[in-house]
């Protein structure tokens, strides 16, 4: 980007010497001061004042392109729906919806009672928003009592993820309790409605434990229902089966899991052990007609699905046998089908079993889409409710009717602005990685769009966790396909797109396979014609950042210009610190290489801030959070730091880090698209060179 001379300059961050050895490396980490000592405190001014500077460069190098910037936002905001409503759910006695106010940044949640009467507002988000006074607001859980008169609810006012828990009278409007001001997780009502399991923190941002609340008792002596103390990696989760018989205590870490289950109608009761812990077996649980329905990993890598007597709840009856073809994902019990969420060839499927062994798929009616269960709060709906859309079909919501076999559209995404999908394009090619592994890659455009290698593509990847990137709809995405840009999800290895098989390929001592696979879809595209080296935008978050990083190291001549969201990129360091949050139930995900010389070794060798040469690279945008406790505020600041000491051409590098925010950037649904449109002013400004 072009400055002139009265704007600042980019601000260089000191290197202060700091080295450790382990294994026999000396690692040298010279803005290992960026990290405040103090941490989740944030004070030191040496480091505030570098980020502040960082901003500050962020601001000056964007303010030619704000014309650009508030073009995309305008077009972007002119696609969501002002008053935009969810479709009224049944759920016992009463419809519960949210909706939007015009010009809202957060909804309003409502109810009215089935047999009619007057709408009610069970929480207004705008209301408790600018009543606390805060920037950021985040509602984690609204979860209504069986008997209908109670709410728990719970909020994140900074972006720290921890999250306020509240009980509210819906009689009054009013808040009666305040739970605890550490929880993060759902929350499960006992069946008496005035008892209440949930989640907390520890100081390690760690969900280490469940507890029991009764109204009406000092939450300070509220009893503990089960607390992890073997493995500092497990978090502790709690829900609910679908017959409402039993409260799920589950802890584990992304490997493992282990679940125990305590009577609904008895919250105090001794939770019950389904079954121990096995290292790398995982497993669910639901309920239905007096069985237990688990699924698990123990036989199959993509799971299958057993019967179990609550009374013997460690003795599993296979049901539907794990299959090469079919990745079982997940199940819900309803009264009369189990409904199988699956995924066959990457493609997604919803399967329902009658308990006498009858089954069929419900049928959709495109060849590439994303489809699920949407919320079905009830055990024994008269249809399904699923949610459906494609690359070029927007987010539609269906109710099934499966003796029938009929789906009924109940809402289409509305785009106030106007959308013509005939006038797209969307495909789904399949393009080789390097060791011979066909990797998938959906791809949009406008119909017309150039196949000689003259357009320009954005593509983006994740690549961890077993979590799929979905071909579904974005709004925000037609602000470049509208231009003349193609956009691409590359299904790389490290998500689950092609059956657990493929995360597990992209994980730990395999991690270079996602990396690769990236790149060499990149170079597929390229193959295919749709586009050029170095006409390629890419984008990634989190451990997609992580993935950013390590391709501008290894490939930057593929790439235009790069968008990092709240990076993992100082990788080495983080799986070192076992007092940060993430960092011991990361292990499994990363290997450890504290205790492992492979592992130190595995991720010295792709770790971004570690891996920066003294290269040309492209244009990077960097972002990140302080008050982000998943990937520290410092990760980003670092890298940012030695890229400008270290790079040899004088691209674009820009810093931006949110001082109010945490991990999903800015709350309400406006300021997030200012982000975005941001990020695609970015690119488009850099790649018009």
């Amino acid at each position: 980007m072009q400055m002139t001379n009265d704007q600042p300059k980019p601000p260089v961050a000191a290197q202060r010497p700091h080295r450790y050895s382990r294994h026999g490396y000396t690692i040298d980490d010279p803005w290992s001061w960026l990290k405040d000592q103090k941490y989740p405190t944030v004070d030191d001014e040496d480091i505030l004042g570098y980020l502040r500077a960082e901003n500050a460069w962020f601001e000056a190098a964007m303010k030619p392109h704000e014309a650009l910037v508030e073009t995309l936002f305008a077009e972007m905001k002119a696609r969501l729906k002002e008053d935009d409503a969810s479709v009224p759910q049944k759920d016992g006695h009463w419809l519960y919806w949210w909706a939007f106010k015009p010009g809202g940044q957060y909804r309003l949640w409502y109810r009215r009672p089935v047999g009619g009467g007057a709408d009610e507002v069970i929480l207004d988000e705008p209301a408790e928003a600018e009543a606390e006074g805060h920037d950021y607001f985040r509602l984690q859980v609204l979860s209504v009592s069986p008997d209908g008169r109670l709410a728990a609810w719970s909020a994140d006012r900074n972006g720290a993820e921890r999250f306020e828990l509240r009980i509210r009278d819906l009689t009054t409007g009013r808040d009666i309790e305040t739970v605890s001001a550490i929880t993060n997780g759902a929350v499960a009502w006992g069946a008496d409605s005035r008892s209440l399991v949930y989640t907390e923190v520890n100081d390690n941002w760690r969900t280490f434990r469940a507890r029991l609340h009764v109204l009406g008792t000092d939450p300070a002596n509220d009893p503990t229902v089960y607390e992890e103390v073997d493995d500092i990696g497990f978090n502790v989760r709690v829900g609910k089966t679908q017959d409402e018989r039993w409260i799920v205590v589950q802890t584990g870490d992304h490997q493992t899991t282990e679940i125990r289950l305590v009577p609904a109608a008895d919250p105090a009761a001794p939770p019950m052990l389904v079954s121990r812990r096995q290292e790398k077996r995982e497993y669910s649980v639901d309920s239905a007609h007096g069985a237990l329905w688990i699924l698990t990993n123990d036989e199959h890598v993509n799971f299958r699905i057993a019967k179990a007597d609550p009374a013997v709840p460690g003795e599993w009856e296979t049901v539907v046998a794990g299959s090469d073809s079919v990745y079982i994902r997940g199940i819900t019990s309803f009264a009369k089908h189990l409904a199988l969420t699956e995924r066959v060839d990457g493609l997604d499927q919803v399967r329902l079993r009658g308990y006498d062994g009858t089954e069929h798929r419900i049928a959709f009616p495109e060849a590439s889409y994303t489809a699920g269960l949407g919320s079905n709060p009830e055990y024994d709906p008269p249809a399904y409710r699923l949610h459906y859309a494609s690359m070029v079909t927007p987010q539609t919501v269906f109710d099934y009717d499966p003796a029938a076999r009929r789906l009924t559209t109940l809402k289409v995404q509305e785009i106030p602005s106007g959308y013509d999908p005939s006038l797209y394009a969307t495909e789904r090619l399949m393009v080789p990685a390097r060791d011979g592994r066909m990797i998938p890659v959906s791809v949009l455009y406008r119909r017309g769009f150039p196949k000689d290698g003259s357009g320009k593509l954005f593509l983006y990847g994740y690549g961890a966790y077993g979590h799929a990137i979905p071909p579904g709809f974005s709004t925000v995405r037609l602000s470049l396909v509208d231009r003349g840009w193609a956009y691409a999800i590359a299904h790389i290895r490290g998500g689950d797109d092609l059956g657990y098989d493929w995360y597990l390929k992209g994980k730990a001592e395999h991690r270079w396979n996602t990396f690769r696979d990236f790149s060499d879809a990149a170079r597929g595209l390229i193959a295919a014609g749709l586009t050029s080296a170095g006409s390629i935008a890419i984008n990634g978050g989190s451990a997609g950042g992580e993935l950013m990083g390590v391709v501008a190291n290894t490939d930057p001549d593929l790439w235009g210009a790069v968008v990092a969201d709240v990076p993992f990129v100082d990788v080495l360091n983080t799986m070192q610190d076992e007092s940060l949050p993430l960092t011991p139930g990361e292990w499994p995900e990363w290997g450890n290489p504290i205790t492992d010389k492979a592992a130190f070794e595995l991720i010295l060798s792709y770790s971004p801030y570690e891996n920066v040469t003294a290269q040309a690279y492209p244009p990077m945008l960097i972002t990140g959070g302080l008050n982000d406790p998943r990937v520290t505020y410092w990760e980003p600041a670092k890298w940012a730091a030695r890229l400008r000491a270290t790079k040899t051409d004088d691209n674009a590098l820009l810093l931006k880090i949110n001082m109010g925010a945490g991990h999903g950037g800015k709350s309400g649904r406006f300021e997030s698209l200012r982000e975005d449109a941001e990020a695609y002013a970015f690119v488009l400004t850099q790649m018009e060179k």
